[in-house]
């Protein structure tokens, strides 16, 4: 290998009309610890993405472990060698899923046997401390605890070259200090692994070998930290990046005084909180905590990750009810539905919370009518946020394709814009950089002294809890301690706020272990065991990993399941909606007409039109009602929708009849359903007839009626399927055919498009998985529980409609594993080339629904359309498979009579997935 890990040439990356590298060319030394720092938006994420392969290379040259990255055959042979963590609070896991299924996910995408991912999760629990909440899902962690589990994911595996992107923004000190021990522990042992982080923290960078400082696209110092520090004559990196910042923007910046605060006139505190108590089921989160926080004060609240910060402060907006205690605001009690006093409080969550569709403008727009901003203020607000954090060059942008820190300004000035007399921030310059938090504290500390706002917030940064008035250590859903910073400094005889602050948690930890009597033996961070310890020449071979392979495949189908079974609501869409839907459309849809009421309106009152309405009521497709007695009524009663027929006799009927003349009947049809209409029709002029053939055959003998009535004809209707003649026969076939295109496409629709929507989608690109092995993993388990639907589906069609399989039982269930194969594949591609859930779902309801209904053979056969109804009914795989169901229930059709009807579903299947895997994209473009 060369002396270089990573080599840039002249590469240019836009977003857009956004430069985020621009003709960039540098060399990152190799088997070393690297640095990547400078302002937000300044390339470093791309970077790391086109370094890691993950996105696409628009101009220039990327060379990594000895290879071009534009080359896909070494891309896909440098996967098992890179590891790569994205930013974000946890992006690439999965909410629903355990803190040990996530990691064991990474362990059977990188081949690993049961022994070997079960030993490196226990060592990367230990050394992250995370090990007493194994079973616990990401989706109720805190931020920092995510960012531990995502690292210990990207550990999980060997690398040559392993990419942290911001990996410990908002995790505590002692946390990161851990997480750096354990790298320098498996540096220790494979000193050949090159590490690269882009990191917000300064104390971090000055602790790597190497640094590359980067803005406006481009590097601006590298070298050894003591060679930037000596280059820019400073004492420590925060001062140094400031000073080799250009000088217009190194004159913007000015350094953060904190004014002392004035003592205020009212008592009251500002923020009180008395034995708050907050309890998730058998989970105590926060243990009678209780502080006082006066009006103008700047209170910091630090803690362990997942010690109950974020609880304590949600509770103290009213976003979470309070189990036991009192939360006050300005003395008055602070209930989960008092939104008055939730005016009075600016909130700013720990993970991004506004809307990703509206624009940073239109953001501000919406929560300034939210507040209730006068309106010939809210422009000239909005206006002056935008200059004040620094929005004004993003305003049209959607905060989808902001980097972290825009979002959190944005998220800040949402949380000032109605001027709350309060404000609480839970970790509000996660992941900002330097010049960004500065500039964010001279405006928190303006608010404060200027305005008399009370900040409450939570942070990781030590110098930034240097700067409050007071602080709170929290551990475990328990205050340590509360004080002035240095008063603590002093009281622990640290050196510094951080050291202090670890001495309190190791304590705290220590109380513990004796009270539990627990005995275990503290540990700066575990050396992997011998055995987990696999070769490099068994890692990847020179060719790379496996173009296929079943475990990967599998590791995606255990995820996808995992996830279906843990989501009881997903669950029960897809296994009770088919069966709600087919209740209502196998009794609500139906072609039969029956018992329709009719009133007879005799005038002639003979024996012979008795006889004639006696055919009428003796019918199960009539349902007689009270007679009429006027024309005035037929038209009354016919109008209110209370008659559908009335069969008017006039006088002379029986006269007529009696003289061998035709006689004149009157039968009023309601055609206001044209079907309907027609069908009563028929019945009436059925038994008409019937009445006509009974009379001649009394008169002239058994052998007359048919030759004097039907012209020597003898007609004789007789059905050879349906015999009943019963709409159900048709409807639950047809049903079945609909849900098994409805429900298992839309399932499979959110598949793809959710890990978009996350950002696990980076594990796809960033791992050897494959684009056919990703897109059938997560397959397999939509096809199994529609499988599992069609079986219900099926056991309703038999107890519930009485509708009995006549023919292939084998053949319908083939039939339908090949037809959900097909749908499902449908709704894959289409959440290949969607970005949200939402238009996912839609476009695949529209796009199989209008075809599945129309032109499948539910309503008209598809052999009697024309043109192109009859071609968009044919390019959909369920006017395939509906003439399979009719004909397998009532038909008694088998294999042989149904093969090529199936034979051309699954080309449907093939073709779907050959288009998904042709739209999906490994890398991001």
């Amino acid at each position: 290998m060369t002396d270089f890990i990573i080599r840039l040439d002249r590469v240019t990356h836009r977003y857009g009309k956004t430069v985020a590298l621009d003709d960039l060319t540098l060399d990152i030394p190799a088997n070393c610890m690297v640095g990547l720092i400078g302002p937000d938006g300044v390339g470093k994420s791309t970077l790391l993405a086109l370094a890691s392969g993950v996105r696409k290379i628009q101009s220039g040259k990327v060379m990594a472990l000895d290879g071009d990255m534009a080359d896909e055959g070494h891309r896909r042979a440098s996967c098992n060698r890179i590891a790569y963590m994205p930013q974000g609070l946890g992006r690439n896991l999965y909410p629903t899923l355990s803190i040990f299924d996530n990691i064991d996910f990474f362990g059977r995408l990188f081949g690993q046997g049961a022994a070997e991912r079960r030993t490196r999760i226990d060592d990367l629990l230990h050394a992250t401390g995370l090990d007493p909440f194994p079973d616990r899902p990401c989706g109720k962690l805190s931020g920092g605890m995510k960012q531990k589990v995502s690292l210990c994911c990207s550990l999980m595996h060997d690398p040559d070259l392993l990419v942290l992107d911001e990996p410990t923004t908002g995790v505590d000190p002692l946390s990161r200090r851990q997480f750096w021990e354990l790298i320098s522990s498996i540096r220790v042992r494979r000193p050949t692994m090159s590490v690269i982080v882009a990191t917000a923290y300064m104390d971090e960078a000055s602790q790597f070998d190497w640094l590359a400082a980067m803005d406006d696209g481009k590097v601006i110092a590298q070298g050894a930290p003591n060679e930037i520090l000596a280059r820019a004559g400073k004492s420590n990196l925060d001062d140094a990046f400031i000073a080799l910042l250009p000088p217009e923007k190194r004159a913007a910046h000015q350094e953060v005084i904190v004014r002392p605060r004035a003592a205020s006139r009212d008592e009251t505190p500002a923020i009180e909180a008395e034995g708050l108590t907050r309890q998730f089921g058998d989970f105590t989160a926060v243990d009678h905590v209780s502080f006082r926080i006066g009006r103008g004060e700047i209170f910091g609240f630090l803690g362990s990750n997942g010690c109950g910060k974020t609880t304590t402060m949600k509770m103290m907006t009213g976003l979470l009810p309070v189990t036991e205690g009192s939360a006050k605001l300005f003395g008055e009690p602070m209930g989960a539905s008092d939104m008055e006093a939730r005016q009075s409080v600016g909130y700013m969550s720990q993970a991004f919370s506004l809307y990703n569709e509206l624009t940073v403008r239109q953001n501000l727009d919406l929560h300034a009518h939210l507040y209730h901003l006068a309106p010939n203020e809210v422009d000239g607000r909005i206006a002056e946020l935008l200059e004040r954090y620094d929005l004004k060059s993003v305003a049209d942008a959607k905060p989808e394709s902001l980097p972290l820190g825009l979002k959190q300004r944005l998220q800040l000035a949402v949380a000032v814009l109605h001027r709350p007399p309060i404000l609480i921030l839970d970790e509000p310059t996660s992941g900002v950089d330097p010049v960004a938090r500065d500039a964010f504290w001279r405006t928190l500390i303006d608010l404060s002294r200027d305005d008399g706002v009370t900040i409450f917030l939570s942070t990781h940064f030590m110098n930034e809890a240097d700067r409050c008035d007071r602080i709170s250590l929290m551990h475990r859903g328990r205050v340590l301690a509360v004080g002035a910073p240095q008063e603590m400094v002093r009281e622990r005889g640290s050196k510094s706020l951080e050291d202090a602050f670890i001495s309190y948690l190791e304590e705290a930890a220590a109380a513990e272990e004796e009270k539990t009597k627990q005995e275990k033996k503290t540990r700066a961070a575990p050396q992997l065991t011998a055995e987990v310890a696999t070769p490099p020449s068994k890692r990847a071979s020179v060719h790379g990993p496996r173009r296929f392979d079943p475990g990967r495949l599998w590791a995606y189908s255990r995820l996808e399941t995992m996830q279906i079974l843990r989501d009881p609501i997903r669950l029960t869409f897809a296994l009770l909606g088919p069966v709600i839907l087919m209740f209502a459309m196998g009794f609500g849809i139906t072609f039969d007409v029956e018992n329709l009421k009719y009133a007879a309106f005799d005038q002639d009152r003979t024996p012979e039109s008795r006889r004639l309405l006696e055919n009428f009521s003796g019918s199960r497709y009539f349902s007689e009602q009270p007679p009429i007695s006027s024309p005035a009524e037929v038209e009354q009663r016919m109008r209110s929708g209370e008659l559908a027929v009335v069969i008017e006799i006039p006088e002379g009927f029986g006269r007529d009849l009696a003289s061998a003349r035709p006689p004149d009947v009157a039968v009023w049809v309601d055609g206001a359903m044209p079907f309907r209409g027609e069908t009563a029709k028929g019945y009436v002029t059925g038994l008409a007839l019937q009445y006509a053939r009974d009379l001649v055959t009394e008169r002239l003998g058994p052998n007359t009626a048919s030759n004097v009535y039907l012209g020597g004809l003898n007609l004789e209707n007789r059905f050879r399927y349906n015999q009943a003649f019963k709409s159900v026969f048709s409807m639950v076939p047809s049903v079945i055919m609909m849900m098994l295109v409805l429900i298992p496409a839309i399932m499979a629709t959110v598949a793809v498009v959710r890990e978009k929507e996350t950002g696990s989608i980076a594990n796809f690109r960033s791992t050897p998985v494959s684009k056919l092995e990703f897109l059938v993993g997560k397959q397999f388990p939509y096809i199994a529980v529609a499988m599992v639907s069609f079986g219900l589906l099926l056991l309703m069609s038999y107890v519930v409609f009485h509708v009995p399989i006549t023919g292939s039982f084998g053949a319908l269930v083939l039939g339908a594993l090949v037809y959900v194969t097909a749908t499902t594949a449908f709704g894959q591609l289409i959440s290949t080339f969607t970005r949200t859930q939402v238009s996912a779902i839609f476009a695949c309801v529209v796009l199989s629904v209008i075809p599945t209904v129309n032109f499948s053979g539910l309503l008209v056969p598809v052999s009697s359309l024309s043109g192109q109804g009859r071609l968009i009914g044919m390019a959909f795989p369920a006017a395939w498979f509906q003439p399979v169901t009719v004909g397998i229930f009532d038909k008694a059709l088998g294999f042989a009579d149904v093969w090529r009807s199936l034979l051309v579903i699954a080309g449907f299947a093939l073709f779907y997935l050959l288009a998904a895997l042709t739209v999906l994209n490994k890398q991001e473009a």
